[in-house]
């Protein structure tokens, strides 16, 4: 059994339903009811272009930083939905992730939960 501290949510679902009631909801409460010690939000894939566009989620995202949440998002996927500048205004850590996602999956410190 892990004794993992931090909590990375990969969240891939272009879905503003799967965003609002399971990603936004759960990242938030897990930071601000301290059930991990650390936790990040990923922004990759289909939620890249959705939280580009969606101005609902543009509040979640500052509610996640308020509650010392880190958001990154892949710049690949970024670029494949001509989001990075709006990602990026949005405070969120926009690079190219793929080796320091392979690091969070490899890492016996983190549990890594996808949606």
């Amino acid at each position: 059994m892990s004794d993992a501290d931090e909590l990375v949510v990969l969240w891939t679902s272009g879905e503003k339903d799967v965003a609002e009631n399971m990603v936004m909801m759960y990242t938030l409460n897990a930071a601000l009811n301290d059930w991990w010690e650390e936790v990040r939000l990923l922004v990759w894939g289909a939620s890249a272009g959705l939280l580009e566009s969606d101005a609902d989620l543009h509040y979640w995202i500052q509610e996640l930083h308020e509650a010392g949440v880190h958001v990154e998002a892949c710049k690949a996927c970024a670029e494949n939905y001509d989001a990075v500048e709006a990602l990026e205004d949005l405070d969120v850590d926009v690079y190219y992730i793929g080796e320091q996602f392979t690091t969070y999956l490899r890492d016996d410190e983190r549990y890594v939960l996808t949606v």
